[in-house]
């Protein structure tokens, strides 16, 4: 009985980290399946949600709930009938249980933009504000926060 009560903290920290929303190891296979760095995938994960895979967004047009963006990249409830046909998802819950699905379906929307619209900041702020011509300052304004980002996890440590 001793013994297990001197490893029940140990245990416990064990358990903390199985739960952690999404490893490392999430960016990194995300990152390497569609071709993205997997520090800039968790620079966008940090600004969309803080890194909150339960977090849950709203965009509001016209005093009415347009759309939403669920969890940890704030997957767009508008993929959501294209996500269903792939076979990648069965219903939109999965997007909040399963934090290293919606970072693979981050990282494919990201990949698609990118390949839409070329690699460049702006381009990169279409994953937040669209592609309406319109919204130039709102991608660049995005796409500052998740460089600014980004460049604090480059130093820190490697990929």
């Amino acid at each position: 009985m001793t013994v297990f009560r001197r490893c029940l903290p140990a245990l416990a920290l064990a358990g903390l980290m199985l739960a952690a929303p999404a490893g490392a190891f999430c960016f990194k296979e995300a990152g390497a399946r569609y071709h993205q760095d997997p520090r800039l995938l968790r620079a966008i994960a940090i600004v969309e949600s803080s890194l909150n895979p339960k977090a849950v967004g709203k965009n509001i047009r016209k005093g009415k709930v347009a759309s939403r963006d669920l969890g940890l990249m704030q997957i767009n409830d508008t993929h959501i009938p294209e996500l269903r046909a792939l076979g990648v998802i069965k219903n939109r819950r999965e997007l909040l249980t399963n934090p290293c699905l919606n970072v693979q379906v981050g990282a494919w929307i990201l990949a698609r933009s990118l390949k839409k619209c070329g690699i460049s900041w702006e381009c990169l702020g279409s994953y937040n504000a669209g592609f309406a011509r319109n919204n130039s300052a709102r991608r660049l304004k995005y796409a500052r926060k998740v460089y600014t980002t980004y460049l604090a996890l480059l130093s820190r440590r490697p990929a």
